[in-house]
């Protein structure tokens, strides 16, 4: 449960929901797995698993959500040999050649034929809400991910305000000054990892791993005018990650004090070592957000609107279909 990424949202609006009325809203959209014919299903399902019932789950103030999303996979490979051979019975038997149209109805046969047969993937996706921080916090590496949850939020709920967290300062600016210096921000120590680019050459990025972020072969880099886009950064010690130029928390690793503070509650059993994990890390992860706004200059509460917010799902949806060369999924 404990998150390893971090996509945070700011509240424009004060969140009222308790969580009786947000289970409540959630039910109608609760999980349903995929029929035969199902190209893909998402819905609610209880955070706590099969040791719980509400799809809610509440501590402290905060509200956890979780999703889950179900699909039906098949090779790619496997799906185009099948439309191959298809299109060279059909040229043989009917002397022609198949065309581009001709091929994608196949596809469509294949793709049907073989779907009650494929094999299903399912993924959780966990989201916290905290009304008094304001702030929405997604477990989920891509944006496009996040914005999923979103909308489904949005749709159960009729109506959910919010933008992307941003800051006062520019992160990328922020960050190469810090590393210049180099003197990490306050509260902050500088991890071993950094992803430098040219402002003036998109494809010019120099990724470091495993490295002295302070030696000086990095500081010539920025010298000469490259800016930090990634930046592995360790909170008081506790909590490791890597923050990005849209302020997204990457790898995040909770150190072991925190993971014993947790353990070391009385709980009798599985729901109470759940509500004890979610208590420290929800805590954990507010005073972290606080801290690394108050470094990048505090909280932009102007930031982005909502136009823009789903413009910027869209492109990083469209960046993930783009990728998915290795499978199909329908």
């Amino acid at each position: 449960m404990w998150f390893k990424n971090l996509r945070v949202y700011r509240l424009t609006r004060e969140f009222a929901l308790t969580a009786e009325k947000l289970n409540e809203l959630l039910e109608p959209g609760a999980f349903v797995p995929c029929g035969s014919q199902d190209a893909a299903r998402y819905g609610w399902v209880p955070p706590l698993g099969r040791h719980g019932s509400e799809l809610v789950h509440a501590a402290n103030g905060y509200l956890m959500v979780c999703a889950k999303k179900q699909e039906k996979v098949l090779p790619a490979a496997v799906v185009n040999e099948k439309v191959e051979e298809m299109a060279q019975a059909i040229s043989e038997n009917e002397a022609r050649q198949v065309g581009r149209k001709e091929r994608q109805n196949l596809k469509d046969e294949v793709l049907l034929e073989m779907r009650p047969k494929a094999f299903a993937k399912s993924r959780l996706q966990y989201a916290y809400i905290a009304p008094k921080d304001g702030w929405l916090v997604v477990d989920a590496s891509s944006a496009s991910a996040a914005e999923e949850l979103l909308e489904n939020l949005r749709e159960a709920i009729s109506s959910l305000a919010v933008v992307p967290l941003s800051a006062k300062n520019i992160p990328q600016q922020a960050m190469t000054h810090w590393l210049t210096a180099p003197e990490a921000p306050h509260h902050f120590e500088f991890g071993h990892e950094a992803e430098l680019r040219d402002p003036k050459d998109s494809g010019s990025v120099i990724r470091c791993k495993n490295q002295d972020l302070c030696a000086e072969e990095i500081h010539n880099h920025l010298v000469a005018g490259l800016q930090v886009h990634k930046l592995g950064l360790v909170w008081r010690g506790g909590i490791e990650f890597i923050v990005d130029d849209q302020l997204a928390l990457k790898r995040v690793k909770f150190g072991d004090e925190l993971i014993e503070k947790a353990d070391g509650a009385d709980t009798a059993n599985a729901a109470q070592r759940f509500d004890a994990d979610f208590s420290v890390m929800t805590l954990e992860i507010s005073a972290l957000l606080r801290d690394l706004l108050t470094a990048f200059g505090g909280a932009n509460t102007e930031g982005a609107n909502v136009d823009e917010m789903v413009a910027r799902a869209s492109r990083g949806e469209a960046e993930q279909r783009a990728a998915e060369v290795d499978e199909v999924v329908f």
